[in-house]
């Protein structure tokens, strides 16, 4: 919709150079009374001169800290002082400028009058001039009359002369009156032919509605389509949660399995060397058996000669059976430790081959997860060009109606009376009834929420909208109706509360999560925002960091700010602040920025009336690096200054002035909308800047969506039901098909849609 500036603009760079490399964060804001601690306040003259001449009064004056402490709240309320003053000082200036331009303004138009006059008393002057001479050639004529009058005698006998030639001349009549009935004849054959015409096109006006009814049932097949697509698309989401489930399980198993034979091998090496020592052994108590045999013997030998050695023979069979005993407990050990190897042997095996079961078990199970996702991606390509095919086959701009709920104070027991909602199969959740002077009027839309749906809710709606700016199309959604309608909270929700959060903080995350998710199919993406406000048709730079050049935007030239469409169907806004963004949270900061930039003002309707309209606008510039494709899409987010009565908001002074302002701006959004339901061939686009800052999504290739607020209490019947009516007609509108904006070469920078 709103599109990027002209050549000649002011392109911001990046958001942290834009900014005087600081990030944008709150503690950065621009000081102001109002976010002081002390709040705003208004001093007079008594409490100027009682702050100037106070004294401090100390307990002890040697009580350093406490000096201080006094000393530094003094100044802090010194420059509070100050502040006032320089806030009052610019106020004045802006009074002082305000008032210059509407004295301009006001001989500029006396003396518009003065030409005007002189204008008017030449053109009288001319006019006395050509009655003078218009009298004096009635009175020629007159004598030329009374001349005529008595040549008239002398041609009476003329006459009669005359009565023959007319009887002659009758009879030629007659002749051309008998032409004239065969004309006439030949006219009544032309009448059937067109008739006939008629008919052909009657029974051409029914094969096009049987075309339109078979088209409706193709868009029902799409639905349904898409309803198992999306069905589809959750099952292979949870088939790959069960599979990654397993997959984890399996990883789990298989690393207990590693640690399980790590452990077994330990056991296994720590057998081995256990085996290879009890052989040392087995061969020292051998060879130290055969040293004491031999020994023996040769005792034996000498015991033949010496009996002297019996008891020593004794000793070293003794010792010999003992040694013996040991080698043969050593020999058990030995069979009993190539037992226990042969078992780890066997299920270090039986551990290898579950090992393998497993890994070729993970190896399906990738395999099954990549043809998962494989196949999620197909749908969700399949998903989007579905949902295209629906949008391009309605061609319409998408209406919702949502209905906010009772405020405290308003009365509880009219809604059921004044608004109510039909439950049958084909109305459920799209029409609205609306009860006025025992009158009931239906109305049908693409959706209706109830008061108690939530922002959650609402923003489900239209999640696939917001994706297609990502997949490269212009999307617009903005919010329509009258003053108190709910209109604000449903675009921006309520600050603080993160379940309230309005529309565009949640299109902002779901486009940041998007562009993180793509990132594995090869997608890059760049962001940059603006942000502007329609104050009493005078363009305002939101994200402007010149806080004056801000408030006085209405008294400069309106050239500032110029509107202007491409020949692409994009639209520059020239001197337009554009800032590169990395994160939703960036984006909150600016948003926070351009909500205390914008125009709010108090009146009997609502405590924090939007007094102008407020474009958000997200260019999305994405490349895939695998496919070298590119797209360009544009999100639009609008929150319009809300209709009112003068009788019922009692505006005055400035308030007037911008009530007048958007009761234009919105008629001529009527006029505009009117005029393509009619598809006259001339739009007024041009009768108000919002209207032309609109053309691309009215009558462009956007997808385009419609909010319509309603008020339930029974005193806002005759606005909503305005409100209702105009959505109706809005959602009759025939726009241009929706178009994809990609390309193969190198993007410049983003421009707007």
């Amino acid at each position: 919709m709103v599109g990027a500036m002209a050549n000649n603009g002011r392109i911001r760079s990046a958001f942290p150079v834009a900014n005087g490399s600081k990030d944008l964060t709150t503690n950065s804001a621009p000081a102001s009374t109002a976010g002081s601690e002390y709040g705003p306040v208004e001093f007079t003259r008594e409490d100027i001169e009682a702050l100037l001449n106070e004294r401090i009064k100390y307990k002890s004056k040697f009580n350093y800290k406490e000096r201080c402490e006094n000393m530094m709240d003094y100044i802090k309320r010194l420059r509070l002082c100050i502040r006032w003053f320089q806030e009052l000082e610019l106020d004045y200036a802006f009074e002082q400028e305000k008032l210059k331009n509407a004295l301009e303004m006001n001989e500029k138009h006396c003396a518009d009058m003065e030409v005007s006059l002189k204008n008017k008393e030449e053109e009288l002057n001319m006019i006395i001039e050509e009655l003078r001479k218009n009298f004096e050639s009635v009175q020629v004529q007159l004598a030329k009359e009374q001349t005529e009058k008595l040549a008239a005698k002398d041609s009476l006998g003329e006459e009669r002369e005359a009565r023959l030639a007319v009887e002659k001349a009758q009879a030629g009549l007659t002749e051309e009156l008998g032409k004239a009935q065969g004309e006439l004849q030949t006219a009544n054959q032309r009448i059937q032919s067109v008739n006939d015409m008629y008919k052909l096109l009657q029974e051409y006006n029914s094969s096009l509605q049987l075309y339109n009814s078979k088209l409706q049932g193709d868009l029902d097949e799409a639905h349904e389509t898409i309803k198992r697509g999306e069905k589809e698309r959750t099952a292979i989401v949870e088939n790959i949660g069960n599979l990654k489930g397993q997959f984890s399980a399996l990883q789990d198993q298989l690393a207990a399995s590693k640690a399980s034979q790590d452990d077994i091998m330990k056991q296994k090496a720590e057998l081995v060397n256990e085996i290879a020592g009890l052989k040392i052994e087995l061969q020292q108590a051998k060879d130290e058996r055969d040293r004491h045999l031999t020994e023996v013997k040769t005792l034996q030998t000498e015991a033949t000669k010496y009996n002297d050695f019996k008891d020593t023979i004794t000793e070293l069979e003794t010792t010999c059976s003992s040694q013996s005993s040991q080698i043969r407990e050593l020999q058990d050990r030995l069979l009993n430790s190539d037992r226990r190897l042969q078992m780890s042997d066997l299920t270090t095996f039986e551990k290898m081959n579950e090992f393998e079961d497993q890994k070729q078990t993970i190896i399906d199970l990738k395999s099954r997860v990549e043809e998962a996702e494989l196949k999620l991606v197909e749908g969700e390509k399949l998903r989007k060009k579905l949902h295209n095919t629906i949008l391009e086959l309605k061609g319409n701009i998408r209406v919702f109606c949502r209905v906010r709920p009772l405020l405290p104070g308003e009365n509880n027991g009219e809604e059921g009376k004044t608004i109510s909602y039909p439950t049958s199969l084909e109305a459920l959740g799209r029409s609205i009834d609306l009860n006025q002077n025992a009158q009931k009027h239906s109305f049908t839309f693409d959706k209706v929420f109830v008061p108690s749906a939530s922002q959650e809710d609402v923003f489900t709606e239209i999640s696939q909208l917001v994706q297609s700016a990502l997949d490269g199309y212009k999307v617009c959604i903005f919010a329509y109706g009258q003053t108190g309608s709910g209109k604000t909270y449903t675009m921006m929700g309520r600050p603080g509360n993160p379940e309230e959060k309005g529309l565009i903080p949640r299109c902002l995350e779901q486009i940041f999560e998007t562009r993180q998710s793509l990132r594995s199919q090869g997608w890059k993406y760049e962001l940059q925002v603006s942000m502007l406000e329609i104050y009493n048709e005078t363009i305002r730079d939101l994200l402007s960091t010149n806080k004056e050049a801000v408030r006085t935007d209405s008294g400069v030239s309106p050239q500032k700010h110029a509107i202007k469409h491409d020949a692409s169907g994009n639209t520059h806004v020239a001197e337009l602040t554009i800032l590169d963004v990395k994160s939703s949270r960036e984006v909150s900061f600016l948003l926070d920025h351009a909500a205390r930039n914008r125009s709010v003002g108090k009146t009997q309707m609502n405590e924090q009336s939007s007094r102008s309209h407020f474009v958000f606008t997200l260019r999305i510039s994405g490349v895939n690096e695998s496919t070298e494709q590119q797209v360009q899409g544009v999100l639009n987010l609008i929150d319009l200054a809300g209709s009112e009565r003068l009788s019922k908001s009692g505006s005055t002074g400035d308030r007037l002035k911008e009530t007048q302002a958007i009761n234009k701006s919105l008629s001529s959004l009527g006029d505009v909308i009117f005029a393509l339901a009619k598809k006259d061939d001339h739009v007024p686009f041009r009768n108000s800047k919002l209207t032309y800052l609109l053309q691309p999504c009215l009558g462009g290739d956007s997808k385009t969506l419609m909010f319509v607020n309603i008020a339930p209490e029974s005193s806002s019947t005759g606005e909503s039901l305005c409100s209702l009516r105009f959505a109706a007609r809005v959602n009759a509108c025939e726009i241009g098909t929706p178009r994809r904006q990609t390309n193969i070469k190198p993007l410049d920078r983003l421009s707007l849609g």
